[in-house]
């Protein structure tokens, strides 16, 4: 009779099963013990149950929407390639990734678990060492997936200016993937916006680098504290295509670059210990992410010291020879992204398959290569539990019957989108409610956003993103429309909608009946904005890209007709991007922006309106004054601001600027303090104010602190983000606010691409937005030129001398 084994025998027999040994030695053993065919098998990926080429190739174009037409080719070429191989044949020498188990159609967490299970034994059961598979999921704004809790978009995060906060929701998403089974979630996006016709505005945190990295950091930083692996994208430049045109080139130099678009990857890398990063599709200066050398070795990990692994974007290794055409084939853009530093292919193996094999084999490729990118993803999976001896398919899902959409949840997704908010003017109609105000009998409610619940989301909600494939289920979750939200709001109040026309198209047959409506009111609240979608589907997100800032389809002809009735009217923009609200601003009787604000952003806009909300939000972005002149962000040197008035024709002054938001106190930032005048180019200097509550109600303002550098050897922006702090104050109420900046924060690169601190003035700027900066200091920065390295400050510490308690801060 055989005798069964022990368990110390097995993990003597096989060492990277044995816990007690240090993870790089059990990384080495089972290294060691793979075949060339078992390593290159752990670069690769696989996506079952993808039907996106089904849609891809004839989309289901709502009924209400223009049709809209993409070339497609290119998805077609590798949708039927990846199409054609099974889980059984990817995973005959074992598997890296199983990509979105749950979020490629409407599934129960049972389903979804039960799903996981079996692919898991598929890998593990057809392998000769059954390594198990890492799984992945997006996460951008939630976990993706049927019936989990929808927060707001990025851009909304960063309109909260509250880096606590965005750490609470993404340890929350990171509690419900983990629980049921995933490893590693596809976010945070940390691209710095560049262009506001860029679709996939929404997706990022706005237009300031060191705000995106203080909130891109705080996600990874509550992701990975829940156990999930945080994947930064995209990695680098993606945000900057020319034109604003998606996957389009980025003519940018390399200042530019290492200046405002790589410090937020850096910081994130640097400071906050990602574990994953993504490439970018763009090509930067004719060099694509995928296939660039200096950025994904070099730079990534020879200077910043990352040690996770790098995935590519969904078919960033084909589209090295399908797009770019860099490559001769497939195989060719393998080896390409592999020798640039891509460790793993995703969603599915197509360059990093046998043509590496074959080509390691003839000598082509040195086979250290493919033991560097398998020794980062074991590395991995080492870490995560996944080589322990006690591992199962089974044991990997903690909780089969969590509740993917929590009251926590909820309760984090109405704060999120409350603290969002961002009221541009309150005018003469708000709030709604309170005293001194008239009392309301009849409100108008109309707009294409106020009765359609997928406009609060962005296009990476599971609604958005998956469900207009499976119309018949509905949403997943209980998302109040604006309407109905504003109807719970004002018990007693008459309460009519009429929506007027759709997000998109030409159709004014509604116009008639929304100004009737609006005529009839006491108030007309119109909802206009955006409708996320997917490569055209969309008036926002991926592949939906503007020609210029103009309100899609009718909506700004809507509000013109409107306007014109004399009833007061408050305009909220739900929006994934800024739009132009000249003609708008001025005759609105109050205005709200509102960027996507998720599954509560119906109760959070109606508590804003109404006034029970204080609102407190300020714009990560500007929002423009005109529609078609050219967008530009507020990092500008003179020559791109306002202060170049004459020499072009077009005015660039923003109509509300970065950082701008009121409510419904007043605050003032005044008594501004530095502790030195002079510091040498290696001190810091402590830069403090008192701000005050001098309104009638308490809220939240957020304290900017500016640098400009008087005199630099390259053009400077006039003025950057340095550092914030969000704070509550009760009426009455003042604080003192001291950031402590080191002169790190004041280094760019020279003239030879070097970063350097430089002695000479550096203006300090404080106030409550990049327009409305009334504490102003000078410090003389004394001493050689320095040089900076990698180990540079990258933060800016807030404190709140003589409070007990801090707020979100960053």
């Amino acid at each position: 009779m055989a005798t069964v084994p022990t368990s110390s025998e097995v993990q003597a027999a096989r060492p990277w099963h044995d816990t007690s040994l240090p993870v790089a030695q059990r990384v080495e053993a089972l290294l060691g013990e793979m075949t060339l065919e078992e390593k290159v098998a752990q670069l690769g990926s696989r996506w079952v149950g993808n039907d996106m080429q089904d849609e891809v190739a004839t989309p289901e174009q709502p009924a209400d929407e223009p049709a809209t037409t993409f070339n497609v080719a290119p998805l077609q070429d590798v949708f039927a390639a990846s199409g054609t191989v099974s889980l059984e044949e990817a995973s005959v020498h074992g598997l890296g990734h199983l990509t979105r188990v749950f979020g490629s159609r409407p599934v129960t967490v049972a389903e979804g678990t039960a799903e996981l299970v079996r692919q898991h034994h598929v890998v593990l059961d057809g392998s000769r060492l059954g390594v198990p598979a890492l799984v992945h999921e997006e996460c951008l704004t939630g976990f993706t997936t049927f019936g989990a809790t929808i927060y707001p978009a990025a851009i909304a995060w960063g309109a909260t200016f509250d880096a606590d906060l965005v750490e609470r929701m993404a340890a929350a998403i990171g509690r419900d993937m983990a629980a049921v089974g995933v490893h590693q979630g596809l976010a945070p996006v940390v691209d710095v916006v560049r262009d506001y016709r860029w679709g996939r505005v929404e997706e990022t945190i706005g237009e300031d680098p060191y705000l995106v990295g203080m909130l891109g950091g705080a996600y990874v930083r509550g992701l990975q504290g829940a156990g999930v692996i945080a994947t930064l994208k995209h990695f680098a430049g993606y945000s900057a295509a020319r034109a604003g045109r998606n996957h389009g080139p980025v003519s940018m130099g390399r200042r530019e670059l290492l200046d405002i678009i790589l410090p937020t990857f850096e910081m994130a890398v640097v400071r906050d210990g990602v574990g994953s990063v993504m490439n970018s599709y763009s090509d930067v200066d004719g060099v694509p992410a995928a296939a660039d050398t200096w950025l994904l070795t070099d730079l990534l990990r020879g200077e910043w010291g990352f040690e996770g692994t790098v995935v590519s974007d969904y078919w960033a290794v084909p589209f090295l020879s399908l797009m770019h055409r860099v490559a001769a084939d497939a195989d060719e853009a393998g080896v390409l992204a592999l020798t640039a530093g891509i460790d793993v292919e995703l969603p599915d193996t197509l360059g990093f398959g046998s043509g590496l094999t074959d080509r390691v084999n003839r000598g082509e490729l040195s086979v250290d290569l493919i033991d560097r990118a398998v020794r980062r993803l074991l590395t991995q999976k080492v870490e995560l539990g996944l080589l322990d001896p006690d591992w199962t398919p089974e044991g990997s899902v903690r909780d089969g019957d969590t509740d993917l959409d929590s009251a926590e949840n909820r309760s984090i997704a109405l704060e999120l989108a409350e603290r969002s908010i961002i009221l541009l003017d309150a005018g003469t109609a708000l709030p709604l409610l309170g005293d001194g105000r008239p009392t309301l009998g009849r409100v108008a409610v109309v707009g294409p956003c106020a009765d359609d619940p997928r406009t609060f989301m962005g296009c990476y909600a599971f609604p958005n993103h998956v469900l207009p494939r499976y119309p018949e289920v509905g949403l997943g979750v209980q998302v109040p429309s604006g309407v109905d939200a504003l109807r719970a709001e004002l018990p007693g109040v008459e309460v009519v909608h009429a929506p007027g026309c759709a997000v998109q198209g030409e159709d004014r047959s509604g116009f008639a009946a929304a100004v009737a409506a609006a005529r009839d009111a006491d108030v007309c609240v119109a909802y206009v904005g955006d409708l996320a979608g997917l490569f055209g589907l969309g008036t926002s997100g991926e592949g939906c890209d503007a020609v210029d800032l103009k309100l899609p389809g009718l909506q700004a002809e809507l509000l013109a007709e409107l306007l014109d009735t004399g009833t007061p009217l408050v305009v909220v923009v739900v929006s994934g991007r800024p739009y132009a609200l000249g003609d708008v601003h001025g005759r609105a009787a109050g205005l709200v922006q509102a960027f996507m604000p998720g599954e509560e952003g119906g109760q959070a806009i109606a508590g804003v309106l109404s006034g029970r909300v204080q609102p407190g939000g300020k714009l990560p972005v500007q929002i423009p004054r005109t529609s078609g002149g050219q967008p530009s962000t507020y990092l500008q040197p003179a020559l791109g601001a306002a202060e170049s008035a004459g020499i072009s024709s077009l005015d660039s002054t923003p109509l509300f600027p970065f950082g701008f938001g009121t409510s419904y106190t007043s605050f003032e930032v005044t008594d501004l303090r530095v502790s030195d005048t002079e510091v040498p180019t290696d001190g810091e200097f402590t830069v403090t104010v008192r701000v005050a509550n001098t309104g009638s109600r308490s809220g939240d303002e957020v304290v900017q602190l500016y640098l400009h550098d008087a005199q630099a050897q390259v053009a400077r922006p006039l003025m950057q983000l340095a550092g914030f702090a969000r704070t509550h104050l009760e009426v009455g109420e003042e604080q003192d606010v001291a950031f402590t900046v080191h002169t790190d924060r004041t280094s760019y690169l020279d003239l030879r691409l070097q970063r350097i601190v430089e002695p000479g003035d550096i203006e300090v700027l404080v106030g409550t937005s990049a327009a409305d900066l009334p504490c102003r200091a000078t410090i003389a920065l004394t001493g050689p030129v320095r040089p900076v390295g990698s180990d540079r400050q990258l933060v800016t510490p807030v404190t709140f001398p003589g409070r007990s308690t801090t707020p979100g801060t960053a």
